[in-house]
């Protein structure tokens, strides 16, 4: 009787375990590049001297978007619309700061992030990278949702040393300290990132790890280490380009290792990105085969790589043409963690996992919007109307026209009117933008590469 009772408990442990197991909010992980093509990762099967093997796994483990979008061409504004779940110009939020930031630079205090409304939620939050969202106190990642804090506050920054020009601004930071020196970020920002993991897989509440590398973007620094790899690239900067990519991809390997290590990886959420299109001239990157690159609203500066994951809740392997944006991530990673909207927020992202897991056939989005200054754009089923300063009003069929050649706008005058009155409509919403750039007027989208 006694050996019954003890077979009893113990199936009733391992069943309330296994019951805990399917039950537990799931971890939700962010890589985030910087200033990567859209042809720079071996999934999107665009070039031969890419190696991407990590960032290729999500894509193999979930969902590859090839209509993956995000809000801005440029770091900072992207950067503010994945944090809100919202197009940053509905809070002006509109421009990079420059080297010489207006004293109000920064993600508005009155707009709840992602990590505040998952931290409110029981969620232990880390950010570890590239912050460019504020350098004023009240601004910096502690105080905007995230608990623990490894990084830069600017829009660049070395990789190979601890602190450049400013104390602050331009210093790598542990919570609010400077750190004395560092060995390479990527590396560096990889390394805590899996420290994370690693201190908080066996809590009882989950976590969420934002992880928004410096790579690819400049100073075109590179370490031997990864140099070596690609000793039959000739061209010097595409050599420093796919080291610098190798790199991130090796950091994303680790952190995916440590999750595995730990067997969470498949009760995390992840999603992969980049922040904007490659500034192909400044850094060698490729946006093949789109037309455009960073700092424009052509697909080469907003169309990103872009690949979710969640272990047996997406298919693997899934290639999905239908039309997503960063804004989308804070949405859909709220429903996985089953918290609510924030009070008194308006999302423009939808929630994905309708659509990731088949529940849901259509488009998620009707249309998508940008305003960048002067430029600006809306993606209306396949149909585009833009409008770049330097090309002027322009429309095409995305469907045919994948790399923005042939310009419609002159043969179909009432399909550029009624998208130009959607997007009035749309733009009606947006407010005036809270500074600008003090490179304005000198390169414009041009030469950003470097500075932000």
């Amino acid at each position: 009787m006694r050996a019954v009772r003890f077979a009893l408990l113990l199936l009733c442990t391992v069943w309330v375990a296994a019951a805990h197991a399917d039950t537990r909010r799931p971890n939700i992980v962010i890589f985030l590049a910087d200033d990567l093509g859209y042809a720079d990762v071996g999934a999107q099967g665009q070039l031969k001297d890419v190696r991407t093997p990590n960032i290729d796994g999500i894509a193999k483990a979930g969902a590859r978007f090839t209509n993956g979008y995000v809000s801005c061409p440029v770091c900072s504004p992207t950067r503010a619309g994945l944090m809100t779940g919202r197009y940053q110009t509905r809070f002006g939020h509109e421009v990079n700061c420059g080297p010489n930031p207006a004293p109000n630079f920064g993600l508005p205090v009155d707009q709840v992030t992602i990590a505040q409304a998952l931290k409110d939620a029981g969620y232990t939050t880390g950010a570890f990278g590239k912050w460019h969202l504020g350098f004023t106190p009240d601004r910096h990642p502690l105080k905007r949702g995230f608990d623990e804090f490894y990084g830069f506050l600017g829009g660049a920054h070395s990789y190979l040393e601890a602190v450049v020009g400013d104390p602050y601004r331009g210093a790598i930071m542990r919570g609010t300290t400077p750190v004395k020196s560092i060995t390479y970020t990527t590396d560096d920002f990889a390394r805590e990132a899996s420290d994370f993991v690693e201190h908080h897989a066996g809590d009882d509440k989950p976590f969420f790890l934002y992880l928004p590398f410096n790579a690819v973007h400049g100073p075109p620094h590179a370490t031997e280490k990864y140099l070596d790899r690609f000793k039959d690239v000739k061209e010097k900067k595409r050599r420093i380009l796919l080291a610098k990519l190798s790199a991130l991809d090796d950091g994303i390997g680790q952190v995916m290792s440590k999750l595995r290590e730990h067997k969470i990886e498949d009760n995390t959420l992840i999603f992969f990105l980049s922040d904007n299109g490659g500034p192909t001239g400044g850094n060698g990157s490729r946006n093949d085969p789109l037309r455009g690159v960073k700092g424009q609203v052509f697909e080469g500066g907003v169309r990103e790589p872009f690949c979710v994951q969640w272990n047996g809740h997406i298919p693997a392997g899934k290639v999905d043409d239908r039309k997503i944006i960063s804004l989308d991530i804070f949405p859909t990673a709220l429903a996985a963690a089953g918290a609510p909207t924030p009070a008194n927020v308006q999302f423009d992202g939808v929630n994905l996992l309708p659509y990731l897991t088949g529940e849901k056939k259509e488009d998620p989005h009707d249309a998508l919007y940008w305003r960048f200054g002067p430029k600006w754009a809306i993606r209306d089923g396949n149909m585009k109307l833009l409008h770049e300063p330097q090309d002027g009003t322009l429309m095409f069929d995305l469907s045919k026209d994948l790399s923005e050649k042939h310009d419609l706008s002159k043969e179909r005058p009432e399909e550029l009117k009624r998208l130009k009155a959607k997007y009035d409509a749309w733009n009606a919403k947006n407010i005036p933008q809270l500074w600008h750039d003090s490179r304005e007027g000198k390169k414009g989208a041009k030469g950003q590469e470097d500075a932000d």
